[in-house]
């Protein structure tokens, strides 16, 4: 699974957890190389909910003191305490109230958090916005969970009425809401490169339908965009003659519909419309359903593209039905 294991590098950097008190270092000697060169790295901050000697804020305040946070290039919050329900509130209104202190911030993970910590649909997440907004020269965030589903009851939304610095934009979901979407579609970014959605399952959230975002598919939301990842997606089949007829797709480098549902079905659709997918450069649909012999068709079909057929899956037989799954759901 992709939550399965914490991040190790972010934004071409290793990543280096700042120690809780009761903690040792990571490795002999890699926390004082980080220390000596804060900006080498990315900085995990993680306060464990069930382990941690000190309350978010504290660790927060220790880091700020230890690290000298003006070369710090990288962050990635991981838990922030207080149990698998608390809002991540207290990170980001920390974050943003000491934004002066991290001038150097370019890349922001939010929500580095595996299934064995809470389940990516029961993130408690919140409004980032104003988070983006603190940090203007930002250029990469990524986001884990929406909380749509959570105990606590926490939604993420992610719209930003005005961005310049913003190259990258990344939500990972179990079930992504078409308000989010909605949101993000409506966002001021005109520099914006590379967006990737996790829509995930119904089950968890996922109520987007291509109208949420046809702004992007207009091609005129962002102007620069180069990639667009539908990862994750129950029913990415259905999105294949959307995106054929979609202007936005004649402008991607790269498109990405991998971690979903990606069938037969699917692959057909592609065949037929295969003009419109005909200049990309990479076409990613790893974790999928297809047949061999429909893959090796797709692959003919599309000559000279990357096309990643790789993790294929076998649908599961339940009830006397074959059921799909999504890499990530709850």
């Amino acid at each position: 699974m992709p939550n399965s294991t914490h991040l190790t590098e972010y934004a071409d950097l290793p990543v280096v957890e700042f120690p809780a008190t009761e903690a040792k270092e990571p490795a002999p000697g890699e926390l004082a190389a980080a220390l000596a060169d804060p900006g080498s790295v990315a900085w995990r901050l993680r306060a464990d909910p069930y382990e941690a000697a000190e309350a978010f804020p504290a660790y927060f305040a220790r880091f700020l003191a230890d690290v000298d946070t003006a070369r710090v290039g990288a962050l990635v919050i991981g838990t922030w305490g207080d149990g698998p329900e608390s809002p991540s509130t207290v990170p980001r209104d920390l974050l943003i109230a000491h934004a002066e202190a991290f001038p150097s911030l370019r890349s922001l993970f939010f929500g580095d958090i595996v299934y064995e910590e809470n389940e990516i649909s029961w993130i408690e997440q919140s409004d980032l916005s104003p988070l983006a907004a603190a940090f203007p020269a930002l250029e990469e965030l990524a986001v884990r969970g929406t909380g749509e589903t959570s105990v606590g009851g926490g939604r993420l939304d992610l719209h930003l009425p005005e961005h310049t610095g913003l190259r990258t934009l990344t939500v990972q979901s179990g079930g992504l809401p078409g308000r989010v979407c909605r949101g993000i579609a409506s966002s001021g970014l005109p520099a914006l490169e590379n967006l990737e959605l996790w829509l995930g399952v119904d089950t968890y959230g996922c109520d987007t339908t291509p109208q949420d975002l046809a702004p992007v598919l207009s091609g005129g939301a962002f102007p620069a965009l180069r990639y667009l990842g539908l990862r994750n997606a129950e029913g990415i089949d259905d999105w294949i003659a959307v995106l054929a007829e979609a202007p936005v797709t004649a402008s991607l480098d790269v498109l990405d519909l991998s971690l979903g549902t990606f069938t037969d079905t699917g692959a057909e659709a592609l065949i037929g419309a295969a003009d419109a997918f005909r200049h990309l450069r990479r076409l990613d649909l790893h974790h999928h359903y297809v047949s061999e012999g429909t893959a090796e068709r797709l692959r003919a079909a599309l000559p000279g593209v990357e096309v990643d057929l790789s993790d294929v899956q076998s649908p599961r037989a339940h009830d006397g039905e074959f059921h799909y799954y999504t890499a990530v759901s709850e």
